[in-house]
């Protein structure tokens, strides 16, 4: 058998490979500014060889850094190390406006525990008492079962009690608590526990409770006709009813921490819009970075750089490496600056009537497409860059994702935003007879009057994306 010849040769190709830089860049593009002034110090301070001297507004200049390393002898070095300054100084050099991002207020559990000090209760009942606590939730309810909480108890505090005994100190103590309604176990025990605390006992009041005792399925249903049959009562009184109830919180909770600290995010303006005398201008809040230098003590190894023995090489190496590292950073921050600035300025001309104003029916449609073809950068970069950001303007402050709409052919020909769709049909709904709420076709209608041929499916899912019911939830006396 003839032994088969074997080729050996090269293959020559190209493979594209992102440098540190373009790693590091594209990380920073989503972070917020607040984020990335934590993100900038974490990195620098934990980098080994560097110093952060002193403090630096991050201003433009030009950069010594290629999108490649370039070959430096480690002896450069030795000279001063550069203020890197990325950030376009127009607004002067004021101080940073120190923001408040924290608070104060008590907790929503922390009032309860400090409630339940005043009860006369046995070392185990107030155990109990505190995991009960422990297991709601921020709105103000016990959504756990009860039998659940029992093996829980038990697992966890090594206390045997019975679903009676949490039931009684559920019952007894903690809905009695401030803010009334608390520690509830459905929408139905927290509008009676309220509705049965009122003093001030009127004949709407006894009815309201009679209704959320004997007909709440039928009152959440908006099944009036039967609540008025049932009872034995007329429209208008029902109607007193039902602003009796309709008083009452729903989530309790809320009363003591309203804007749920635990859970929410400060927002921070990343861009902010000013208009003078029809002029738009787009700035960005001023970033302050260390100023980077070598530590002294890996300094000797700087200086050297023949004769040296191969330990030194070493250190030598490792010094260079992070302060390299360093300098990419730094400049990927420049870099992020500047196509945050060019995609912001992008999305303002386009949407520049809208900025003029405010006025939402101006949003032209627009897609991420759009604004990648104007910067000459990814969709991917755009939409990182959009990611988490807002924009301040002088009638509000906005994601910027809110500028991103598909589009819509109206009767003419003319693309128009789906947003000014659904600011017609938000109206609409606002401004409609609540005893004779519009129903998805009457909206169909709504907006083929106002010159938009839209499908009823398409109007239901525009009325879910508003968070807005069907027409028989909508219904009032």
């Amino acid at each position: 058998m003839a032994k088969q010849a074997q080729n050996i040769g090269l293959i020559m190709g190209q493979q594209q490979k992102l440098s540190p830089l373009q790693i590091q860049t594209i990380k920073l593009l989503e972070l917020p500014n607040l984020e990335l002034q934590q993100k900038i110090y974490e990195t620098l301070e934990n980098n080994p060889v560097l110093d952060e001297s002193s403090v630096e507004n991050i201003e433009e200049q030009s950069s010594d850094i290629e999108d490649q390393p370039k070959k430096v002898s480690i002896s450069e070095y030795s000279n001063d190390t550069p203020t890197y300054k990325l950030y376009i100084n127009n607004r002067g050099k004021d101080e940073i406006p120190q923001r408040n991002t924290f608070s104060v207020r008590e907790s929503f559990q922390q009032s309860l525990i400090q409630q339940l000090g005043y009860r006369k209760l046995s070392d185990k009942e107030r155990s109990i008492a505190e995991f009960i606590i422990g297991s709601m939730d921020l709105d103000g309810y016990l959504r756990r079962n009860i039998d659940s909480l029992v093996d829980d108890i038990f697992l966890r505090l090594n206390i045997e009690t019975t679903s009676a005994e949490i039931e009684r100190i559920l019952v007894e103590n903690i809905q009695q608590f401030e803010p009334i309604g608390v520690g509830a176990r459905s929408l139905r025990e927290c509008l009676l526990i309220q509705i049965k605390a009122k003093k001030d006992r009127t004949i709407a009041v006894d009815r309201a409770e009679e209704l959320l005792t004997h007909f709440f399925e039928e009152f959440s249903k908006k099944h009036y006709s039967k609540i008025v049959s049932r009872m034995g009562i007329s429209e208008e009184e029902l109607k007193a009813v039902i602003d009796e109830i309709i008083r009452l919180n729903p989530k309790p909770g809320g009363q003591v921490d309203d804007s749920y600290a635990e859970e929410t995010q400060q927002i921070t303006p990343d861009f902010i819009l000013e208009n003078t005398d029809g002029k738009l201008t787009v700035t960005m809040p001023k970033v302050k970075i260390p100023k980077i230098q070598v530590k002294s003590e890996y300094k000797k190894y700087i200086d050297k750089t023949k004769n040296i023995s191969k330990g030194e090489k070493e250190a030598a190496s490792f010094v260079k490496k992070n302060f390299d590292n360093a300098k990419w950073y730094l400049e990927a921050v420049k870099q992020r600056h500047n196509t945050l600035q060019n995609t912001i300025d992008a999305i303002v001309d386009f949407q520049k009537e809208f900025f003029l104003d405010g006025d939402e029916t101006k949003l032209k449609p627009m897609v991420l497409k759009n604004i990648a073809e104007v910067t000459n950068l990814d969709i991917s970069t755009i939409s990182r860059v959009v990611n988490s950001k807002y924009i301040q303007t002088p009638f509000g402050i906005y994601p910027l994702k809110y500028f991103f709409s598909e589009a819509l052919i109206n009767e003419s020909g003319e693309e128009v935003s789906t947003r000014e769709v659904k600011k017609i049909l938000l109206e609409s709904i606002e401004n409609e007879d609540k005893t004779k709420p519009l129903t998805d076709e009457h909206l169909v209608d709504v907006l083929k009057d106002k010159g938009y041929i839209i499908a009823r499916r398409t109007v239901a899912k525009y009325r879910e994306q508003l968070s807005i019911p069907i027409a028989r939830m909508r219904k009032s006396l």
